[in-house]
């Protein structure tokens, strides 16, 4: 799965643009069907790392790789989102095809091996890696103000991380070892684990992003061609939290807890700020941008909810955001493809003359704002719950997240959808044509199958969260929940029935 997007862009470079678009198409493609072969011969319940090759390259550096549940699900994400990026891009994209194939091609084999690395400095530079191809792709190919934006991605993103390889290299001289399966079972000594905690929170806080260190995002999600933003919101943004579930918790478990304030603090403000600067955008795009910040709020705030529930709502949160979002990319670069603007007042009463597209588009809303039924329900009700348990103050902030999320949705599917038309190039605008149906519909199957039977992408993760919770669970920060017990005792059936009640 590494080798195959990597060759064929290279390859794509060699060609002209047709052959570079069709072989760009067939490389994800190939690599999505073993993506689904990788799912269908995972074990779950079996041991927790499958898939495992090691080969030692220098000193303690090894090609180390190997997958886990949540590893499985996030490499699923961006497999199946690659080849509606290629499709996304088919005609949208005329200058440079070639490079511009490449470099998404090569973008996808750096997102798997994040996924799947198991020695840290592999990971690391996996992780750093991919910000040369989104760099390129919006310096390149973006809008008008793109250079601005792709340089504020790359300073914000590059400067967290220069203090998380510091910690790595403390880590490795700690622990004698660069693997990360086993630096999550080494206990460093807690004064240590803050200052470790905070460096690897510099960089992961900046990928999420987190309030306040979100101000590139909006400026890189204008600026990116459609597919740029697909991938932007689909799964670069899932890296930070990705980091967060198998670094800064399971290898930080008492700095977790002690900054567990921090993370709770300044995601509430996320939900509840973003949303609000949501409402008042002008341009699509920006408004799903902030939409994206206040929905990667919920996933911090399951995470470090410190239980079942809110862990496993922050990975479903995770998965379906990048679903959602990106199919939300999509639908704005379908209209922006007809009429080349992105203000919400060109367009209005699209109902009449795209049908189609106002029926996906309305599903995807939805799903945005956690409509029962769609991905996005199971998620944040499950985050929500874990919050709860974790305190109670949380959960009512993110609460009044969802509210204002549904404002700013509904209301932007209103002015786009409904209404009188106000413009006569929008009123002849064509419905979606085979292309895009196909690319929207991909997803929206997957979105209502997520949220009807969500069991098909817990039960891989399952097993993988219990691990993480006997980890952390010792650390974990008096909730709620926890202060209502009133001894010891009688906490202890309690805490016993908390995964069975997960589990349902």
């Amino acid at each position: 799965m590494l080798a195959i997007p990597f060759f064929a862009g290279i390859a794509c470079l060699w060609l002209g643009a047709n052959g570079a678009r069709w072989t760009a198409l067939g490389a994800t493609i190939v690599t999505f069907l073993l993506g689904v072969l990788l799912w269908l011969t995972y074990e779950v319940g079996g041991p927790q790392w499958q898939f495992q090759e090691y080969a030692p390259v220098f000193g303690r550096f090894a090609w180390a790789l190997g997958i886990d549940g949540i590893a499985l699900m996030l490499i699923m994400l961006s497999v199946f989102l690659m080849p509606i990026c290629i499709l996304a891009s088919w005609t949208a994209i005329e200058k440079r095809v070639p490079e511009f194939m490449a470099a998404f091609l090569l973008m996808e084999t750096l997102m798997i091996g994040v996924f799947a690395a198991q020695d840290i400095f592999l990971f690391y530079i996996m992780f750093e890696a991919g910000l040369i191809p989104m760099y390129l792709i919006i310096g390149i190919w973006g809008g008008a103000n793109r250079i601005y934006a792709a340089y504020k991605f790359f300073l914000y993103t590059l400067l967290g991380s220069v203090l998380m390889l510091i910690a790595m290299l403390w880590m490795v001289n700690f622990a004698g070892t660069t693997s990360i399966p086993d630096l999550m079972a080494t206990d460093f000594p807690p004064e240590a684990q803050t200052w470790l905690w905070l460096a690897f929170f510099a960089s992961f806080a900046v990928k999420v992003p987190m309030w306040p260190f979100h101000t590139w995002l909006p400026d890189a999600h204008v600026q990116a061609p459609t597919a740029g933003s697909v991938i932007l919101a689909g799964v670069l943004l899932k890296l930070g939290g990705y980091g967060f579930i198998r670094f800064s918790l399971p290898m930080f478990p008492e700095a977790s807890a002690q900054l567990f304030w921090l993370v709770m603090g300044l995601s509430m403000v996320a939900v509840v700020y973003t949303s609000l600067v949501a409402l008042v955008q002008q341009d699509m795009k920006k408004l799903i941008a902030y939409s994206s910040v206040a929905h990667m709020a919920f996933v911090t705030i399951g995470l470090f909810a410190f239980n079942r529930q809110g862990i496993e709502g922050g990975l479903i949160v995770m998965l379906s955001h990048g679903l959602v979002s990106g199919a939300l990319f999509l639908c704005v670069g379908v209209v922006y493809d007809r009429l080349h603007t992105r203000d919400i007042d060109r367009y209005g009463g699209l109902a009449d003359n795209m049908p189609a597209y106002a029926l996906l588009f309305l599903l995807f809303t939805m799903a945005a704002v956690g409509l029962p039924g769609t991905s996005g329900f199971v998620g944040e009700f499950l985050a929500l719950m874990g919050a709860y348990q974790a305190h109670s103050w949380v959960a009512f902030a993110a609460t009044t997240g969802l509210i204002l999320g549904a404002a700013y949705m509904l209301w932007l599917y209103w002015r786009v959808v409904y209404g009188a038309h106000r413009h006569a190039d929008a009123a002849a605008m064509p419905d979606l044509n085979r292309r895009e149906l196909g690319m929207l519909g991909a997803i929206a199957a997957v979105v209502l199958w997520m949220g009807v039977y969500p069991e098909s992408f817990m039960a891989p993760m399952r097993a993988d969260v219990g691990l993480l919770l006997d980890r952390i669970e010792r650390a974990a920060p008096a909730g709620d929940a926890r202060l209502a017990a009133p001894d010891p005792a009688a906490a202890q059936p309690q805490a016993a029935a908390q995964p069975a009640a997960g589990a349902h």
